[in-house]
């Protein structure tokens, strides 16, 4: 799948972990090809930063939900 700046930003926001990682994956992977313009160069990096925070905002979420179940484990023994 390529992707280039004039499709329609999807609402990063909105993706899962899954769905996030892998899209970052294509991104890095079509920017590692090296064939796009300038222009969509720049739009694929924007949409890999906007996509690398979204997946850093899940794995920040997920610490802090195991670090809140390890400290309700003791209380609920």
């Amino acid at each position: 799948m390529k992707i280039v700046a004039s499709e329609p930003k999807n609402d990063v926001s909105a993706l899962s972990y899954e769905q996030a990682r892998d899209e970052l994956i294509r991104v890095v992977s079509e920017l590692e090809q090296g064939s796009s313009s300038l222009e969509e160069s720049l739009a694929l990096w924007e949409r890999g930063e906007s996509l690398a925070t979204r997946c850093e905002e899940w794995l920040i979420g997920a610490r802090a939900r195991l670090e809140a179940a390890r400290t309700a484990a003791p209380a609920n023994k």
